[in-house]
């Protein structure tokens, strides 16, 4: 259902459960960290481009976790945010929506896996904070584990229904210069510049992501 979206690292603050093996949701909130066999690192955050006083928390991520490869032996860990390099991809417009490819880029030496669905949220503002409801999985698309090798991509396309198809009153619109993007089973967001309008009214809902697959999404 969703189609393909390049900038830096994003924003994020407020959102519920998560991003990778559950059906449901997405929203900014906690997640359930896989552990990786990466070297250790004192940062947590994503690749460079962070916004500084990044938001205060995250968009939704699924809490189960998938850890054996389809032919039956064990898979990589799961890759770590700090780990990965979040951009903004393809990008094009239909139907009163924008598609837009968000991609991952593993920057360790070992290969990492995806598994899921990430959660992602519009933010605005010093320090960067979630505007709006956090985005919805659109179930269209079927979960896969997705091997990262090093300077390996996977991607996820993100739905951004245009904000000007709902009354004003009840979108509150704003303009958003973020997209807080958590990869499935990870706690800490990846900030990726990106100017679109948000809703800040809570029955409006502007944002769906599909699961991640292999590639760039070019």
């Amino acid at each position: 259902m969703l189609k393909p979206l390049a900038a830096t690292v994003v924003a994020a603050a407020g959102l519920a459960t998560a991003a990778c093996g559950t059906s449901g949701n997405p929203q900014p909130a906690n997640t359930v960290t896989v552990t990786a066999t990466a070297p250790a690192s004192t940062s947590s955050s994503g690749a460079a481009g962070t916004p500084a006083g990044g938001g205060s928390t995250e968009p939704a991520v699924s809490t189960s976790t998938h850890s054996t490869s389809s032919g039956g032996g064990t898979a990589a860990a799961g890759c770590l945010t700090r780990y990965l390099y979040g951009s903004v991809g393809l990008s094009q417009g239909a139907a009163g929506s924008t598609y837009i490819a968000i991609v991952f880029k593993n920057l360790n030496n070992v290969p990492c896996t995806l598994y899921g669905f990430p959660g992602v949220a519009q933010a605005a503002g010093t320090p960067v904070t979630d505007v709006g409801n956090p985005s919805s999985e659109d179930l269209s698309t079927a979960r896969q584990l997705v091997t990262l090798q090093p300077g390996g991509y996977a991607n996820a396309t993100l739905r951004i229904v245009q904000a000007g198809d709902y009354p004003a009153s009840a979108c509150q619109p704003v303009n958003a210069d973020w997209l807080a993007v958590i990869p499935p089973n990870q706690y800490v967001p990846l900030y990726i510049h990106y100017s679109s309008t948000a809703c800040k009214g809570t029955t409006v809902k502007l944002l769906s992501v599909t699961a991640v697959r292999p590639g760039n999404g070019g």
